[in-house]
């Protein structure tokens, strides 16, 4: 018997090693996953995008093109870079805590950290005169900030909320807006509770009255369980137990209610976590409950946390549930999407809003430096592309549906025929095979966009071939994200 020769075995087993792998590629290739879409399986209708001003309205609130960015969805020039417009309807105001008068022989205590733009100016001097025609009161401060609240409405925002990051720093029990010497402890003064809620209440009136913003929610609190807030830390903040929120709630309502704004629900309580958020609403007692009507959470838990259980207790007491603020510091954008597939599949909150637009690293959807007093903007970060693949596509009224797939999101606009799958790539490429055979969606238009935040890829859009069938097949790349349009024939 003639053996081959050593070159040529190894040759032999080359190539029968290729066939092999070529085989075994071919039978573990993943099949397209199936992904049913029914319009009947609907978790709720969308509120809106949305973000807070504070604090980078406090330095760039006269900007109409950053107003344009975030406000409206036409395109924006910005630093020879244009940007799709996200089409925010929500504007998170923040009522300050700062003032630099003194009075009695007490002035303000400032944290030794604190930069000038993480100080919001409020407009109650010294407590002497609840009146808010009163000497008491100076209601030019914070121009910037109401000036972007303006903007905002006037390009078609519809929810306002009011929120507090500190009391007045004469409320306060060290006269520091930032917090107490413990971060553990309370820094309103038991005896500011009614001044605290007077403060709040008389802002959403002038608001009303003389600024033409009618808030729709009012929250009192921000992360008000954690620890984070000290005499020396970062920013204003206050620590509230939930047995103080508990005595302060009904003094809010109060005082809202003396102003004539019954109407004007409350929020509570911007916890930082889903599962903090779960133990302060379980700790109020019925009556108090019945006092807020939106549960307010922060998604800085990250994938972290029992979001369900957040949505349970919302459902449970029929609450509306928002994720009122979210960041962190990736700049591709890919955490922030994979967070918000979690917060739609298990948190199933009906707004959503971004902490700050504006920001250093990768913590902005728009890079600054890192003092944002510079007033200097850098381009926009990749994460600004992922978002405007959600916020400009599912849109305020549209019905949000169940898929089952925890990488695509669904929202369907009956009245407009109009179907939008936004859908995530892993770590791997791969398919989905999305059955549309359950709505009315022969010969419809589909358009695509897609954002690759590793690659090059921003916004891009792309005319697909009109739905022949009853199933949409996609590619779906490695890393990205994709929004699906499918646009059905008017009816006839």
């Amino acid at each position: 018997m003639t053996f081959p020769s050593p070159s040529r075995r190894r040759l032999i087993a080359a190539l029968l090693g290729c066939v092999v792998c070529q085989s075994v590629t071919a039978e573990e290739a993943p099949a397209p996953k199936k992904v049913e879409i029914q319009s009947s399986r609907t978790q709720g209708t969308w509120e809106g995008w949305g973000c807070s001003l504070a604090w980078w309205a406090k330095i760039f609130g006269d900007r109409d093109d950053l107003a344009d960015a975030f406000f409206t969805t036409k395109p924006v020039t910005l630093n020879n870079q244009t940007l799709p417009g996200l089409g925010m309807t929500i504007a998170r105001y923040n009522a300050g805590a700062c003032s630099w008068n003194e009075f009695d022989g007490r002035k303000m205590q400032v944290s030794k950290i604190i930069k000038p733009f993480r100080q919001i100016e409020g407009f109650w001097l010294d407590g002497k005169n609840p009146d808010p025609e009163s000497a008491s009161w100076n209601w030019s401060v914070d121009a910037n900030q109401r000036a972007m609240l303006l903007k905002a409405r006037d390009r078609g925002a519809n929810r306002f909320e009011l929120f507090s990051n500190s009391p007045m720093w004469w409320m306060c029990a060290n006269d520091n807006p930032s917090g107490a010497k413990d971060g553990k402890k309370d820094n309103l003064r038991p005896d500011q509770h009614r001044n605290f809620a007077i403060y709040m209440a008389t802002i959403a009136k002038q608001a009303k009255e003389k600024w033409g913003i009618a808030f729709t929610t009012i929250e009192p609190f921000n992360e008000p369980v954690t620890n984070y807030w000290f005499a020396d830390c970062k920013q204003e903040g206050c620590h509230f137990d939930p047995k103080t929120q508990v005595k302060f709630l009904p003094v809010l309502r109060e005082e809202l209610d003396k102003r004539g704004l019954k109407d004007l629900p409350i929020a509570a309580s911007d916890e930082t976590s889903f599962d903090q958020a779960v133990a302060t609403w379980n700790s109020y007692p019925a009556e108090v409950r019945k006092l807020v009507s939106q549960i307010n959470v922060h998604g800085y838990q990250g994938r972290k946390g029992r979001r369900d259980l957040v949505h349970q207790a919302a459902k449970k007491d029929g609450k509306t549930l928002w994720n009122s603020e979210y960041g962190e510091k990736n700049a591709d954008g890919l955490e922030m999407a994979y967070n918000l597939h979690l917060d739609f599949k298990h948190l199933r909150p009906t707004a959503w809003a971004y902490w700050q637009p504006l920001d250093h690293i990768g913590w902005g959807l728009i890079r600054t430096d890192g003092d944002l007093g510079t007033k200097v903007l850098h381009e926009a970060n990749p994460k600004y592309f992922v978002l405007a693949q959600y916020s400009r596509h599912i849109r305020p009224g549209m019905k949000v549906i169940e898929t089952g797939d925890l990488e695509t999101i669904a929202a369907i606009d009956t009245q407009a025929r109009r179907l939008v799958l936004v859908v995530l790539g892993g770590e791997q490429p791969g398919e989905k095979s999305f059955d549309l055979s359950k709505l009315p969606l022969a010969n419809a238009k589909v358009t695509r966009w897609i954002t690759e935040p590793k690659a090059s890829v921003r916004y891009a859009m792309h005319e697909e071939a009109p739905l022949k069938s009853k199933t949409l097949q996609v590619k779906v790349p490695a890393n990205s994200v994709q929004t699906f349009e499918i646009q059905a024939p008017a009816a006839p």
